[in-house]
């Protein structure tokens, strides 16, 4: 049964937003770069480019996962471009952002699951600027230490792997996760290096309760996980997972509360809020604690 949006979910682009995607996709091409933001048909694309920031995506825009969430494609699986963390950081420098979020499709064809690409970006962005925060969002590297460990070394200010869901919906949301292994990936960047910053997200509206979201926060608590991001889920496709639920705002309001009572340093949550959504705010809360 289609569910139809509510209107707080409903973005317009104004004029200022759509030229500024315009001109944003044509750097990307330029360069031979992606955007989760364009990949994954993010609502906040238009304010995030209008502001020049933007979440780059590496690896190729197709996928070796099949999440059935996800709007990233899943179609042949190219060779990784060795340009691509120059030119990646080449973008950043051009837009002048004081904070850039690199992300990837999964990889699970590379023996490392793309882990030195990751860190020949990180390496890259900090070199052309010195004075700007990098966060990374990474797949699970098949909770490989060795792998994790490459990213580690490479000193981004912050390391995201998102949890996405409560664990009784992995099998039909993302059938090649684990929970478990998702976890762990967040403590052990926590334990190997206590000065980066760790963060994961959920999507509602799966059909998850509100008594599974409560102890996801608890299991986050206990890796010291410092922060949290809550969205709506929005269904890309009829081709993917359906919504169970549009959330109301006041609940998104109500698990922020709850999730920064019982520990969590910083929780954003609201319908529209994504993954690298205001990340550079974030941030700043944490350190001045």
């Amino acid at each position: 049964m289609h569910m139809r949006k509510p209107e707080w979910l409903k973005k317009v682009y104004d004029k200022e937003a759509k030229e500024a995607i315009r001109e944003m996709n044509i750097m990307l091409r330029d360069l031979s770069l992606n955007t989760v933001c364009k990949e994954a048909s993010c609502p906040n694309m238009g304010e995030c480019f209008k502001k020049n920031t933007a979440t780059f995506m590496i690896m190729g825009p197709n996928c070796t996962r099949h999440c059935r969430f996800c709007d990233v494609t899943k179609g042949k699986i190219f060779p990784l471009d060795p340009k691509e963390p120059e030119n990646v950081a080449k973008a950043s420098k051009k837009l002048g952002l004081k904070h850039i979020v690199v992300t990837s499709v999964t990889r699970d064809d590379l023996e490392d699951g793309g882990a030195l690409h990751f860190a020949e970006t990180i390496r890259a962005i900090k070199e052309a600027l010195p004075n700007s925060t990098v966060e990374v969002l990474i797949p699970d590297l098949k909770g490989i230490k060795e792998s994790i460990d490459i990213v580690i070394d490479a000193k981004p200010d912050v390391i995201n792997h998102n949890v996405e869901t409560v664990p009784s919906l992995y099998s039909a949301v993302r059938p090649e996760a684990d929970y478990n292994r998702s976890l762990d990936v967040l403590k052990y960047v926590k334990e190997k290096s206590p000065d980066i910053i760790t963060k994961t997200g959920i999507m509602l509206g799966l059909g998850e309760e509100k008594e599974e979201v409560l102890k996801l926060m608890d299991d986050l608590v206990k890796i010291d996980c410092d922060i949290f991001t809550i969205g709506q889920y929005l269904r890309p496709s009829s081709k993917h997972i359906e919504v169970k639920e549009y959330v109301v705002p006041e609940k998104f309001d109500e698990y922020k509360k709850i999730g920064e009572k019982k520990g969590i340093k910083f929780v954003a949550s609201s319908p529209l809020v994504r993954s690298s959504y205001n990340a550079l705010e974030a941030i700043a809360k944490v350190r001045s604690k």
